[in-house]
């Protein structure tokens, strides 16, 4: 029964057939043409030169939500993550991880594993590649060229991402319920931890060498986080929740404060629809505050204003604001249902902008929408159409990318000049998804 918790990928189905264009063919948006005429004219005779200055090519306007490229894997794009040099890097249910040059979506490699690759890859300092794969194996890849360095061999599939300490230590959980750390130049286990049977959510690395961790049990009755040694894997403490952790989105981990407060949204029953997102003292387990929710919230991220911004996975379709420190709700934001496609739900973190713009993903089945919001009024500034989304990182120069369960990956333009100067502006902290807090 593994199959019901690919919530990333198969939250909306297993996804619909999509264009019959060869696999891993980058796509420019067009473009009206510019007369290149000039080029081929004779030069004026000296007399008469000519005073006006020579046009610069027309490369025209980017309106913020213009697709600027788009590439086609095989099937369902995961969380795509933007390597040291630009190198967009992205897993697929095709069982491969791709290099995509950042500039034009143009294949640098890709690498084939033995199961379908959820895991959002992380990138190490060196532009090591870390992911891992349904084959029950997490492997190291080179980040120039898509060589394997090493891999490691769990005891079930790979669903979540790594995370990397500051000792350079890889920390990731399987879903044989165990966490795992690996020394990241030889893939050398150094420890392990079994937390139960079901460990669905991304390690992430906060203060004082300490690894947090959520699982649930696979029948869905008991959730847990735990924070733990990054040095040795022994308990530090845990949090038990009523009924589920992180239940239907197996890839996501906790955001951290610069306070050392750990953010996670949990589940209340089965079936996702009731949750709530709870602010934990990172350093003693102790519960902070908790927002009561209808449904089940995606993984939230924290803004320069050290705010909370999230969404809900299920039915109510609204996208949130919170205050970081007391818990109290600033702004909601309505989704728009569809009525042939259902709900709209939010099954990704977002990602904020220098400016304060928050960048989502509203779902419907398989129709999806990048929104753009107004980090302090929840006010829509723009939406671009697209397929279902799984994952958004934002890059240094403001370009978002996304990857779709229309087997696409985007890179889509924005007004913000890189991600939020903040505590935790993306999944994973930061465009590399390290899963790590910044230093104090």
């Amino acid at each position: 029964a593994m199959m019901i918790s690919v919530a990333l990928v198969l939250a909306m189905g297993c996804g619909k057939k999509g264009s019959s264009k060869p696999q891993g063919q980058a796509k420019a948006p067009s473009k009206p043409a510019v007369s290149d005429s000039k080029k081929e004219q004779p030069k004026p005779t000296p007399k008469k030169e000519n005073p006006q200055p020579k046009p610069e090519p027309k490369t025209g306007v980017q309106k913020p939500g213009t697709v600027l490229w788009e590439f086609e894997t095989g099937h369902q794009a995961g969380g795509p993550s933007i390597g040291n040099d630009g190198t967009v890097y992205v897993g697929s249910v095709d069982k491969k991880v791709y290099a995509l040059d950042g500039q034009t979506g143009a294949k640098k490699w890709e690498f084939e594993t033995g199961g379908m690759v959820i895991s959002s890859p992380v990138i190490g300092p060196d532009n090591t590649v870390y992911v891992g794969s349904y084959d029950k194996k997490v492997y190291a890849l080179n980040g120039k060229s898509g060589a394997k360095k090493w891999e490691f061999e769990t005891g079930k599939p790979v669903a979540s991402s790594p995370a990397i300490g500051a000792d350079g230590i890889i920390h990731i959980g399987g879903w044989d319920g165990k966490v795992y750390a690996l020394d990241a130049a030889s893939g050398v286990k150094k420890w392990e931890f079994e937390i139960q049977n079901g460990l669905f959510s991304s390690p992430v690395v906060g203060f004082n060498n300490a690894v947090y961790a959520a699982s649930v049990e696979v029948d869905g009755k008991n959730g847990v986080l735990c924070a733990l040694d990054s040095k040795t894997g022994g308990k530090k403490w845990e949090h038990k929740a009523k009924k589920n952790v992180t239940k239907y989105a197996p890839t996501i981990g906790p955001a951290i404060g610069s306070d050392n407060v750990v953010y996670l949204g949990i589940s209340l029953d089965t079936l996702g629809d009731k949750g709530k997102l709870i602010a934990l003292d990172g350093e003693t387990g102790t519960v902070k505050w908790e927002f009561d929710l209808t449904c089940f919230p995606s993984p939230p991220v924290i803004g320069a204003d050290k705010n909370i911004y999230f969404g809900t996975l299920r039915e109510d379709g609204l996208i949130y604001s919170v205050d970081g420190k007391s818990g109290l709700k600033i702004w909601e934001y309505k989704l728009q249902e569809d009525a042939i496609y259902g709900v709209a739900q939010v099954i990704s973190s977002p990602a904020i902008g220098d400016d304060g713009v928050i960048y989502i993903a509203a779902n419907t089945g398989f129709k999806g929408e990048v929104l753009a919001l107004n980090g302090k009024s929840g006010a829509k500034k723009w939406a671009l159409k697209i397929g279902a989304i799984n994952g958004i990182v934002i890059g240094n120069d403001g370009t978002i990318y996304v990857g779709s369960l229309n087997k696409k990956v985007y890179a889509i333009k924005t007004d913000s000049k890189g991600p939020a100067k903040s505590p935790w502006p993306m999944r994973g902290q930061n465009a590399q998804h390290t899963g790590r807090v910044m230093k104090k």
